[in-house]
């Protein structure tokens, strides 16, 4: 069932870099989607055990993120925390209400046009396929590609058989279920929540033997999520939403990258949400945005690369950036 529906959306934000992330991905919302009618929750770790600073967003970037009508809505980390801060977007999807309709975003995500008019089926739910072969990881004594992903599969009784692209052959990485955990979506969050949770933490606490020499941090999110996805009826996501991997959102991720790569309309809508006085007093704060936007560093960033005419691989562009003096994150 294709929808227009009004849904939520969820994003992670807590004090340092988050807090502003969060709030530049909010203004670019309500400028780029100004009809957009779900709710808008900014998902915030509480003070306690797992964090041993106050991750609470500071007050001033509170009250700008109320008054673009976002919602910060406290979530308690009770099984990740600072040793693992991914693991607040599977946490903090208990903030959404139940049974409504949601997608999370990474906070270092751009709305570059109307997302809230896309046309989504919520029953099947997916997630973003701008990713990299980055796990698993080839290792000397390593099982390979589809003894791996079968351990995961068997661990929860489901099938692998049906998760494979076929137009892939065996062993390339493309051919099994995996996501970059950039934006997910789905029906239901608490399902999602309860599903997320449970896999990551039998994943973390009693792995499959094949994956013994396999690193699971910062990968144990995406590990994860391909095998949530499956487990609740969805997979790859049609070309009906390509947009939310192209032209209705970028995920820049990191700002030097984000002048290198992005497209000339990403970098357009990053200069003029950044603009406004009332926006730019908060982000100017962050020394990454403050180089990168308002010292027009980026732009030098920009000017290394042909953009259409890019490394095949992220690790040749930050490579060259960082050897030019302009990395920063």
């Amino acid at each position: 069932m294709t929808t227009r529906q009004p849904f939520n959306i969820m994003i992670v934000g807590q004090r340092g870099r988050l807090q502003y992330e969060a709030l530049l991905f909010v203004a670019s919302l309500r400028a780029r989607a100004p009809s957009f009618a779900g709710r808008v929750i900014v998902a915030e770790p509480q003070p306690g055990p797992l964090w041993p600073d106050d991750p609470r967003i500071e007050p001033d970037i509170a009250e700008a993120l109320i008054e673009l009508g976002a919602e910060i809505v406290p979530f308690h980390s009770d099984h990740f925390g600072a040793a693992y801060p991914y693991g607040n977007k599977i946490e903090g999807l208990a903030t959404l209400p139940p049974g409504e309709p949601f997608i999370f975003f990474d906070s270092d995500t751009l709305i570059l046009d109307d997302v809230g008019a896309m046309p989504i089926d919520f029953t099947r739910p997916t997630a973003s396929m701008r990713r990299e072969g980055t796990w698993p990881q080839e290792e000397l004594y390593w099982p390979g590609y589809t003894a791996i992903w079968k351990s995961l599969y068997d661990k929860f009784g489901l099938d692998f058989e049906s998760s494979l692209d076929t137009d892939h052959p065996d062993e390339y990485w493309q051919r099994y279920l995996y996501f970059n955990a950039g934006w997910f979506l789905g029906s239901d969050p608490q399902a999602f929540l309860a599903r997320f949770l449970d896999m990551s933490l039998a994943i973390r606490d009693d792995r499959p033997p094949e994956l013994v020499i396999q690193p699971l941090v910062p990968w144990l999110d995406q590990v994860a999520l391909p095998l949530v996805v499956h487990s609740l009826g969805g997979g790859r996501p049609g070309p009906e939403l390509d947009g939310l991997d192209g032209d209705i959102t970028c995920h820049w991720r990191l700002m030097p990258l984000m002048y290198a790569r992005e497209s000339d309309k990403a970098i357009a809508v990053l200069e003029e949400v950044s603009a406004p006085n009332k926006i730019k007093k908060h982000l100017k704060k962050h020394e990454a945005f403050k180089r990168m936007i308002y010292q027009s560093r980026g732009q030098k960033v920009r000017e290394m690369f042909d953009q259409d005419d890019l490394p095949r691989r992220e690790q040749q562009l930050r490579n060259r950036i960082k050897s030019a003096g302009f990395w920063i994150r």
